[in-house]
């Protein structure tokens, strides 16, 4: 079975995407987008009116001869007094446009935030449950930019920019039917000219899509920059490299400001040439109108009412301009969105999986071989049994494998040949949470999350009471320096546990682990990092806590694992040496000169 992870799906057309936004994210809200839909006619329908009725407003105030449609057909108690009517008209039209503007906004606003929270917590959701191979193999820094700025950008094509679309296509109808209706030459005229104007507007969509791409992409890269930078700050400090990161992060924000602005640019060009091509046009209109005029087949109030019309229709083309942009960014952004959305996890539970039981007899290798890419193996043929109860410790020079080892017992990872077998049920066949619910873990750098001391002791058992919180705390060796601190177990352990030491950290890892009383331990190097205080401490709770337990430990200091019931050397991912500590020694070994390498070093880490 391959480790490596999957290929992304094959990238999706526009179509299909779009296809897809529509079935997962608007149609579930059709009624909330039928009414921003509604809303935007309305706003349309009135921005139209109000223009269309200018003509006859101003040929009924200044008693023009007009001829147009309106103002024949008008009521007579309108004709007959209009200083109140028409001032009224305009003011009723403007209520109706604001109240229309009004919902809109508001339902664009429901519809977009609902979106952005599905998608976060969809992306949040695939995250959580992704393959540990899966999450490695990209910095977090992308996933974050996913959930954070990905989710916005389809929210602004799918549901603000859809609906805008609508609107501004509607208003250029409208325009168009008004400006048929002032002069329906000057109209064919306005046609001829816009698929100019529109292939101006092709272009510099073309130029913004291939910006949006970049910009996302780097949008990724910053993420990754900044994020690394800050996690590995101590570094960076001692080392004096805090303007070489500020160069490098620099060097991101350059790359990402070229695509946006070369995207901004595109953007604002497509709106400057079609005015100029409009302007152009329409100072030949304008002579071409003179001329209709003199001739008295056009009135002062239509010309005014066409020249209206005609700039709201290109004020509106100049928005869809600007909404192909967003577009191409959403777009971007969905493939983007979709291509991690659609990834599966590759280890799963079987249809027929079964339980754990908690008194299992023994935990067996059988052959087993891993490989991140299974062409390059971590590890061969491991073929080893352990009784329950024992402990095992796995030792070696650094890259052997030892805690690759370790993550495969609680299928963090798949074998790509081979079983791990638990009495005589292979580890495939145990369902997930079984199998995790049978394992504590703690690891040379245990992670605290920034919540209160008791809420970490009881991340693996919220639903523990204080009392037994307590006794695992006095279990390990931390109730006494909990107790010190300014809120007790209600003080807050601070980013990644960083308002306690190393040792203190440890500590409340391992009353983790004696409150979930899981029956298998896995320790992965849990006292490499610490000082001889802290070690002393922590090593005394973990003795407490392997009592009773199958445990599997990883160690470099080979001081802690001398007393184990079975050492396994590893090498280059195989097992070379296997027994006791006594006879290992004797043996000669490579476990007797890594041995000797460490007690000869020994009196120099003192000094």
């Amino acid at each position: 079975m391959p480790l490596s992870p999957k290929p992304l799906p094959a990238e999706q057309s526009s179509k299909a995407l779009m296809a897809r936004v529509w079935r997962q994210y608007l149609k579930p809200r059709r009624a909330q987008l039928g009414t921003a839909l509604l809303c935007a006619a309305v706003v349309a329908l009135t921005t139209v009116i109000l223009v269309g009725w200018l003509a006859s407003a101003v040929n009924l105030l200044f008693h023009s001869a007009g001829q147009d449609f309106i103002t024949r057909n008008l009521p007579a108690f309108i004709k007959a007094d209009p200083l109140l009517w028409v001032p009224l008209i305009f003011i009723v039209a403007t209520l109706v446009r604001f109240a229309a503007q009004r919902g809109l906004t508001v339902t664009l606003n429901q519809i977009g935030n609902e979106l952005v929270g599905q998608i976060q917590s969809q992306l949040f959701g695939r995250l959580v449950h992704a393959d540990l191979g899966r999450l490695q193999s990209t910095h977090s820094g992308g996933h974050l930019s996913s959930v954070l700025y990905d989710a916005d950008l389809v929210r602004e094509a799918a549901s603000a920019s859809l609906v805008q679309y609508v609107q501004a296509l509607l208003i250029i109808i409208g325009s168009l039917a008004n400006m048929v209706g002032m002069d329906w030459s000057m109209t064919i005229a306005v046609l001829v000219v816009a698929p100019l104007i529109a292939a101006v507007m092709g272009r510099y969509l073309k130029l913004t899509r291939k910006a949006a791409q970049g910009a996302m992409a780097e949008t990724s890269t910053l993420s990754t920059a900044i994020m690394e930078s800050l996690d590995g700050i101590k570094i960076v400090k001692i080392s004096n490299r805090e303007a070489d990161e500020e160069a490098r992060v620099g060097e991101v924000i350059e790359r990402r400001q070229r695509f946006l602005i070369k995207g901004a640019n595109a953007r604002s060009m497509a709106a400057p040439a079609t005015e100029v091509l409009t302007g152009l046009f329409l100072a030949g209109l304008i002579a071409y109108a003179g001329w209709r005029g003199a001739d008295g087949h056009l009135t002062a109030g239509a010309l005014l009412s066409f020249l209206l019309a005609l700039g709201t229709a290109s004020q509106s083309l100049r928005q869809l301009a600007g909404l192909q942009g967003n577009f191409s960014q959403g777009l971007a952004a969905a493939r983007r969105l979709f291509a991690a959305l659609d990834v599966e996890p590759e280890i799963v539970n079987r249809a027929d999986a079964r339980p754990l039981p908690r008194d299992f007899k023994a935990i067996a290798f059988d052959h087993a071989a891993f490989g991140y890419d299974p062409a390059q193996p971590v590890l061969k043929d491991v073929d080893f049994t352990v009784r329950a109860g024992e402990t095992v410790a796995l030792v070696g020079p650094s890259g052997s494998g030892k805690s690759t080892l370790l993550n495969l017992i609680p299928r963090f990872f798949d074998l790509t040949s081979g079983d791990i077998r638990f009495d005589s049920l292979s580890h495939r066949d145990i369902g997930l949470r079984s199998l995790r619910d049978r394992i504590a873990l703690v690891t040379q750098d245990p992670f605290l999350f920034d919540d209160t001391i008791r809420a970490n002791i009881a991340y693996g058992r919220p639903d523990a009471g204080d009392a037994e919180i307590e006794r695992a705390a006095r279990d390990a060796a931390a109730h006494d320096f909990i107790m010190e601190l300014p809120h007790g177990y209600a003080t807050r352990a601070g980013e990644a546990g960083s308002r306690l030491s190393g040792g203190q950290k440890q500590r409340i890892a391992i009353a983790r682990a004696f409150l979930k009383d899981a029956p298998l331990l896995l320790l992965d190097e849990a006292t490499s990092a610490l000082d001889t205080q802290s070690e002393i401490k922590v090593q005394q709770a973990l003795e407490r806590l392997m009592t009773g337990r199958t445990t599997f430990v990883v160690a470099h200091r080979l001081s802690t694992v001398r007393h184990a019931d079975h050492i396994l050397v590893l090498d280059k991912g195989e097992i070379v040496e296997r027994g006791n500590h006594d006879s290992l020694m004797r043996a000669g070994g490579l476990y007797a000169r890594l041995a000797a390498t460490q007690f000869a070093a020994q009196p120099q880490e003192a000094s």
